[in-house]
């Protein structure tokens, strides 16, 4: 079954937002080395229950996105179309990671699909 694995908060201000999340809940969160202004959120110990995520510069999106885990991206982005949903971005490489797709539910929410891939270029 599909889990949630990763959860994205816009920011205006990411060097602002890093602080508050460091103080507030002793994250521990560290700039992405990729090709985003992206900085990786460390909630807890992996021995814990929960998931980790990230702190990104706001563009489009207005509220915090969770990614869901899947098999594979086509047949999910299938699925969604299907139920009603919508796709918003194409499938895209993350290198060395998978690929991940922004997408829409019916009540026009957003959320993240990734397949893990780690020959993804």
């Amino acid at each position: 079954m599909p889990r949630v694995i990763h959860f994205e908060i816009p920011v205006d201000d990411p060097a602002r937002a890093v602080k508050f999340y460091e103080i507030v809940f002793g994250w521990k969160i560290n700039r992405w080395e990729g090709p985003l202004d992206y900085w990786l959120i460390t909630t807890g110990p992996d021995s814990q229950p929960g998931i980790n995520g990230a702190i990104m510069k706001r563009d489009s999106q207005k509220t915090t996105v969770n990614t869901i885990d899947v098999a594979s991206i086509d047949e999910f982005a299938k699925k969604i179309i299907e139920a009603g949903g919508k796709l918003i971005t194409s499938k895209m490489p993350i290198p060395g990671v998978g690929y991940f797709a922004y997408c829409t539910d019916t009540e026009g929410n957003v959320f993240g699909i990734m397949q893990e891939d780690r020959s993804a270029r």
